[in-house]
């Protein structure tokens, strides 16, 4: 199993929080805190962009190490991702990132 790949589907290895942490670019942290924060109603300070991966020890953003309802339902039913949860086609908690990224549904059917 690809090991960028997150509990939910999306790939960690293309998301911009993850690219700013490992290349240290402050920009790009000022850059995705905005965005997250218009986009969630929420503040997202750039501090709070680092992250490593999902599935990857390392530090992560606060909402993906412990506000996601997907990774804390994963990380209780101990799934590695929701490829292997029986309700994966009808779990509220992973409908909307699967509505937008049909790419994350095809990732967690192939691993």
């Amino acid at each position: 199993m690809k090991e960028l790949l997150a509990i939910c589907g999306l790939d960690c290895e293309t998301c911009q929080a993850r690219i700013a942490t490992i290349t240290s670019d402050n920009a790009l942290r000022e850059k995705v805190a905005k965005s997250w924060s218009e986009m969630n109603g929420v503040e997202i300070t750039p501090d709070m962009i680092n992250c490593v991966g999902c599935r990857v020890d390392g530090v992560k953003t606060p909402y993906c190490e412990s506000l996601c309802p997907v990774r804390q339902c994963a990380l209780k039913k101990q799934h590695s991702t929701c490829g292997s949860c029986a309700a994966l086609d009808t779990c509220e908690k992973i409908a909307p990132i699967l509505g937008y990224s049909p790419d994350a549904r095809k990732a967690l059917k192939e691993n």
